[in-house]
């Protein structure tokens, strides 16, 4: 029997780190090469993960929601002959920790961005004092940067309740000069609530700390006495039921503050707002003007049989009046090479769509959007948002991109300045579409009015062509018809 390793790759070209989102399999279930195993959010979008090797899952090295580094063992497969590896063999005939060396594999092609499928051996060495103490050999594959995660295949210990001191405290712990073995997550969760490891009994296979044991030593270190001055917020955000009647029942004020951590697309999206907006320099122009024909046209078009079916919007129309005046206004679809300190025409159009999501804002692009028909842009938004919103974008739809529509009329906002996504040469803020007061034909009457805002970088773009590019936008929404005369 051999245990196997499966890292977390760099699955978004460069990111040092991934959330584990959600795992597909546990601990005894079979796994074959290319099976997706679990779900990861990086920095970038979320991303299922494909096993490169066939056996049994041997143990689940992070729980859901932990933060993982790029290169750390997430998951242990039992490769090989069944007869191998019986899994209802007694503990003493597994007790020695065997040092296993794993053959070496068969070319193959990656399966991620990133990552490559090693031929070189590897050797796992056994936790110190394992052998001594009869630990499985789970105990060692799992132990890594001076910490040991229990293998969550072996059964569940039923351990007697930690019974508290006349004093209230927790019994200590046997001492001992070896680092407390719990999970990365254990070990957050002590810190929040203010616990020291070395004092808890682990009740967990092989003297592992479980998440049990460390509420438990909350609960019986807090007194009626001194449990509204003891009780963290960190307990009432991470504590089961049973210990957070326990903890909050004398509180009886609400938190004044919640920490959220930033992490993810989230994260990210910071990081590229903040460098966008201290780099390129912003120049934002504002046009408010009726766009009643575009509305009707919308409706026509969703009444038209040829084009049941398809998801007919005012964005639709709109990106296509940007695609026309983009091809009225080539320069407008540049870059800006820091390093060459050129501009970079670019002769095709990515146009990007910003979508918010549950894990946060993302702007995929609809790649060579400027070759596709109407039809074709339709389906190529429907399929962007889907996905976007289930969050399936990958890195690849986000990158590219040369421009960039953002819909904040969806929200009731009239109007916005929005900030370039980095590397792009403009961003069209699109305002609520309303009827208005507006004169027409030298009369006041209701039409549908709306306001475009568009951001541009000043390096690439100066105030006459800026002004050009939005004008002709307006253009052909206030007379759709120049969809087919401007073409």
């Amino acid at each position: 029997m051999t245990i196997r390793e499966f890292k977390l790759p760099d699955v978004g070209e460069g990111l040092t780190e991934a959330e584990i989102l959600k795992w597909y399999v546990q601990p005894g279930d079979t796994v074959t090469d290319g099976q997706v195993v679990c779900e990861v959010e990086t920095a970038k979008a979320a991303v299922e993960l494909p096993i490169p090797f066939d056996g049994v899952v041997h143990a689940l090295l992070f729980e859901e929601g932990v933060t993982v580094d790029v290169g750390a063992v997430i998951i242990s497969v039992r490769t090989g002959p069944a007869e191998e590896a019986p899994e209802a063999a007694a503990p003493a005939a597994v007790a020695a920790p065997a040092v296993a060396e794993e053959p070496v594999a068969e070319a193959r092609q990656p399966v991620l961005v990133g990552y490559g499928v090693s031929t070189a051996s590897t050797k796992r060495r056994p936790r110190k004092g394992a052998a001594e103490a009869g630990a499985a050999p789970a105990a060692s594959v799992a132990a890594r940067n001076g910490s040991a995660v229990a293998p969550s295949v072996a059964p569940a210990v039923v351990a007697a309740p930690v019974v508290p001191a006349q004093n209230g405290s927790v019994p200590a712990a046997p001492t001992g000069s070896e680092r407390p073995l719990a999970k990365p997550p254990v070990r957050k969760l002590a810190k929040d609530l203010g616990i020291d490891l070395a004092l808890v009994i682990p009740t967990g296979d092989g003297g592992v700390v479980t998440r049990e044991d460390v509420h438990a030593a909350a609960a019986a270190a807090i007194t009626p006495q001194t449990a509204q001055v003891q009780a963290p917020a960190a307990v009432q955000a991470a504590a089961p039921p049973a210990v957070e009647s326990v903890v909050r029942a004398p509180v009886d004020t609400a938190a004044r503050e919640t920490r959220i951590p930033v992490k993810g697309v989230r994260k990210v999206t910071a990081q590229a707002m903040v460098g966008s907006a201290f780099t390129a320099p912003h120049v934002t122009e504002f046009i408010t003007f009726d766009v009643t024909r575009t509305m009707k046209l919308v409706q026509e078009l969703k009444d038209d049989p040829d084009l049941a079916g398809l998801r007919i919007n005012p964005l639709l129309l709109i990106a296509r009046a940007v695609l026309v005046a983009i091809r009225r206004n080539p320069d407008v679809n540049a870059s800006w090479d820091e390093a060459a300190q050129e501009i970079v025409l670019k002769h095709y159009v990515n146009l990007g769509i910003a979508a918010a999501t549950p894990r946060g804002l993302i702007v995929p692009n609809i790649k060579d959007a400027h070759t596709k028909s109407l039809r074709e842009l339709s389906e190529a938004l429907s399929a962007l948002v889907g996905t976007a919103r289930d969050g399936k974008t990958s890195p690849a739809d986000m990158q590219n991109g040369t421009l960039t529509l953002t819909n904040v009329g969806v929200f009731g906002v009239d109007t916005g300045t929005p900030i370039l996504n980095p590397g792009e040469s403009a961003i069209l803020a699109i305002g609520a579409i309303k009827l208005q007061p507006w004169v027409h034909k030298g009369k006041v009457k209701p039409r549908h009015v709306t306001t475009l805002a568009l951001s541009f970088d000043h390096r690439l773009i100066d105030g006459e062509l800026g002004s050009r590019f939005l004008a002709d936008i307006a253009a052909v929404l206030e007379h759709p018809r120049r969809l087919l005369t401007w073409s």
